[in-house]
């Protein structure tokens, strides 16, 4: 990858965390595009360049994240087992950028009502649906080139990448409720869905 195509992910993925971060910090209607650049560090026509919408740059993130997980599923070794190749090209994806580790870390309870309220917007909801559309089927390829199947005509790489990005979304939420580590959460997550969600014993 260039430097320019570097640059633009890096513009885009700081662009959408300010979003984030400022939603969750204020509440949807109380941030403009103008906020969303000049957190970013860049003009509201760059935020225009990129996004449509504030409920677009929100969902970026994670269409973002699982396009870079397609990505690093294709780089596991081959000989790897499918669901252990899964997780951890999952669990790299969640790790902080730059444009996270910069900013002082929130308060953990504020930051999850925050969120919480954030992913009640109708707008987010959408975009979030459109965004999670697209996931699976980039997802869903790489997991047919490693599998040798056709995720035009098979299900098998679409019901895979449909329980991955269920596990994932399930592990987020897990994650803001219990204050757990967000990587245990989703390893645990992954671990249940690989293993066929046997009944938990007590």
């Amino acid at each position: 990858m260039g430097l320019r195509e570097q640059k633009k992910l890096a513009t885009r993925a700081a662009l959408s965390w300010a979003a984030i971060r400022l939603i969750v910090e204020r509440g949807y209607d109380k941030v403009l595009v103008e906020d969303i650049a000049a957190a970013a560090g860049v003009s509201p026509r760059t935020f225009n360049n990129y996004f449509a919408s504030k409920a677009e740059a929100v969902a970026s993130r994670h269409l973002d994240r699982i396009h870079r997980m397609a990505e690093a599923l294709r780089e596991r070794p081959a000989d790897e087992p499918l669901w252990e190749a899964l997780t951890e090209a999952l669990i790299d994806q969640h790790r902080p950028g730059p444009e996270v580790t910069a900013q002082p870390r929130p308060d953990r309870d504020e930051w999850a009502a925050g969120l919480r309220l954030m992913l009640e917007v109708p707008a987010i909801q959408a975009e979030t649906l459109r965004a999670g559309a697209q996931a699976q089927d980039a997802l869903a390829a790489a997991i047919a080139e490693r599998t040798g199947t056709d995720s035009e005509t098979e299900m098998y790489p679409h019901l895979v990448a449909a329980t991955v990005l269920a596990a994932q979304n399930v592990a987020s939420s897990a994650f803001m409720a219990t204050g757990r580590d967000l990587e245990d959460v989703v390893r645990d997550a992954m671990r249940q869905v690989s293993a066929g969600l046997p009944p938990p014993i007590h």
